[in-house]
């Protein structure tokens, strides 16, 4: 570790510790739940009398109270004063941490609006949020390394607007490996900010879909982790690459206990958030020219041991999927993934 590595968790650690603990920083707190692990209830279209929709953060706050977990991170945008007084509210009353989901300034006449909008999550109790610098994936988005160059500049210039806010508001924020930037590449932007305020949402599972150990990810984010999205993964080859999907916790190939450890050993006071989307295995396809177009420093070696590393991982069944099910049926394999996530944390993970 480097000095500014050292200097940046050790920051991590004073405002850890500066957090209030009622609202449940610096204790030992459940597993939250992401709202994108209910990706087919979250406003869902479907009439469920078992699995209403979710409509707001009010829905999810509730529901994940009764079921155990420990908070939830949700989108935060345009919220009304009101609104943010009764999202406090109903979180002080379940005793759950809040994280908000927040989008960047992209222009300098942008950064009001995310003002309103890291105001509105700090006032309802989240004192650390979550964003991404590209919504899609790398590989289908890009098709040059002009392109993602070009991308990587405006993400940095988002950033440093969004940093006078952040500590202004005294929130934190970090910044998802989201199948977008590479772990040495997200942690050199971390560097070049240098601050405190902004450090990284370690995604347990992403970036294995750029062809990158889940574990030597871990250990080159973790020292910036302010927020987690804990997930396990399952891959198996195809025609073009391979698969990846999300799969229950324990059922996957990752080593969720030492991941853990790592995290809580960096971060004291970090939270672990379940990200378990309940879809069809995303196609990683590495063997097509198109997928190279965005890489600089990748070579046939890196693509050599991910296809070892998919083959000495074959999930011992096929991957699940979704697509033949009906909407009530997704909607119940969805709650059933979560519950069965939930209760791994307690069991193997020591999160209450």
């Amino acid at each position: 570790m480097d000095r500014r590595d050292f200097l940046q968790q050790a920051a991590a650690g004073a405002l850890a510790l500066s957090f209030p603990a009622s609202l449940g920083f610096g204790k030992e707190t459940g597993m939250g739940v992401v709202v994108h692990s209910y990706g087919s209830r979250w406003n869902s279209k479907t009439a469920s009398a078992r699995f209403p929709a979710f409509t707001n953060a009010i829905d999810l706050l509730e529901h994940c109270g009764r079921i155990g977990a420990g908070g939830v991170q949700v989108v935060v945008k345009d919220w009304a004063p009101d609104f943010v007084q009764k999202v406090r509210d109903r979180r002080e009353n379940l005793g759950l941490y809040l994280e908000g989901s927040i989008g960047l300034p992209k222009r300098p006449e942008d950064v009001p609006a995310f003002e309103k909008d890291v105001w509105a999550a700090r006032e309802a109790g989240a004192r650390v949020l979550r964003t991404v610098s590209l919504g899609g994936r790398r590989y289908e988005t890009f098709r040059s390394l002009a392109e993602f160059e070009a991308f990587q500049k405006s993400a940095v210039q988002a950033l440093q607007l969004a940093e006078p806010v952040l500590r202004r508001q005294q929130v934190r924020l970090g910044v998802e490996n989201h199948k977008d930037w590479r772990a040495d590449e997200l942690a050199a932007v971390l560097r070049q900010l240098s601050s405190e305020w902004i450090g990284a949402t370690l995604d347990f599972g992403n970036s294995i879909a750029l062809l990158e150990d889940p574990m030597a990810v871990v250990q080159t984010l973790v020292p910036y982790v302010v927020s987690t999205h804990v997930k396990d993964m399952a891959v198996e080859e195809y025609a073009d690459g391979f698969l990846l999907s999300e799969v229950p916790l324990g059922k996957g190939l990752l080593d969720l206990p030492k991941i853990v450890a790592l995290c809580k050993q960096h971060n004291p006071a970090v939270t672990f958030n379940l990200e378990m989307i309940t879809r069809d295995p995303l196609e990683i396809p590495c063997l097509k020219d198109a997928y190279w177009a965005s890489f600089s420093g990748l070579s046939g070696g890196d693509l050599a041991k991910m296809l070892r590393f998919v083959r000495q991982h074959k999930a011992p069944t096929a991957l699940p999927r979704v697509s033949p099910l009906n909407a009530e049926e997704k909607l119940a394999a969805e709650e059933q993934n979560i519950l069965a996530c939930l209760a791994y944390s307690k069991d193997s993970l020591a999160m209450k």
